[in-house]
This record gives structure tokens, C-alpha cells and sequence, in this order.
């Protein structure tokens, strides 16, 4: 089972170091008995399924996709009939690519409440060498 020190889960989770030994104190993490301590990668994994539920989607929306990422505005870009959108969503740059008659529509600008929804029909997933 792959454990991970407390710098990478802190990395891993967008939290800071303190965060996680904070967790680990309050009993929110548990560790192995290795020494340095580790976090089994299956309460990280928990963990951080937990830490995105807290960001709620603020539209009204049903909706068949389920990557719905919430996130604010950080960047509008408009060049004539195009505009770069970028959505920073937890530890997630999202970029989006629109007409800017769109972006006018839903009044985007930086500091703006939004969520980017990605409906692929291709997903890629790496793992760093050595990890198996």
C-alpha cells in the first residue's frame, strides 16, 4: 500500500505542511509506524475526496457531467471574436476557450464566481515511473 510523507500529501491535498500535522494530531489522519511518519494513501485518498466536497456548486443546474470544477475567475482574455478564460478551482487551472460575445453574456472577469465543466470523451491517467 503506497504511504506519502507529510510534504507530499500536504502538496497532494493543496494544504499547507502545519495542515496535515494538525490532522494527524486531531486524529483526522493516521499515520503508518515507519519512521518518519507516512499516510497511508487510502485515508489520503478519503481525505481528499472530502476537502472537494466542500466547494458547492452555486448554480442550479442538473447537468449529465460530473467534472464540475468551482473555482473564481482569474483571467479573461478576449482577442476580437475569441477569449481565454482561465478558472483557478482548488490546486486546478481550468482554461476555457469561448466566443467573447460568451463571455459578455455571463458577465466572466477576473474575481468572478464560475464553474468549468469538462465533458471528455478521452481521459489519460500517468502514474510516476517506479510507482508500481
Amino acid at each position: 500500500m503506497p504511504s506519502y510523507k507529510i510534504v507530499e500529501a500536504a502538496r497532494l491535498l493543496g494544504v499547507s505542511d502545519d495542515t496535515v500535522r494538525r490532522w494527524i494530531e486531531q486524529g483526522v489522519l493516521p499515520t503508518t509506524t515507519a519512521t518518519p511518519a507516512e499516510i497511508p494513501g487510502t485515508a489520503l485518498a478519503e481525505r481528499a475526496v472530502e476537502l472537494a466536497r466542500a466547494a458547492a456548486d452555486p448554480t442550479d443546474v442538473l447537468s449529465s457531467a460530473r467534472n464540475r470544477f468551482v473555482g473564481l475567475v482569474t483571467r479573461v482574455q478576449t482577442d476580437g471574436i475569441m477569449a481565454q478564460v482561465d478558472v483557478q478551482a482548488g490546486p486546478h487551472r481550468v482554461v476555457s476557450l469561448l466566443s467573447a460575445e460568451a463571455v459578455d453574456d455571463l458577465g466572466l472577469e477576473v474575481g468572478s464566481l464560475a464553474v468549468a465543466v469538462v465533458k471528455a470523451t478521452n481521459v489519460i491517467i500517468e502514474t510516476p515511473r517506479g510507482s508500481t
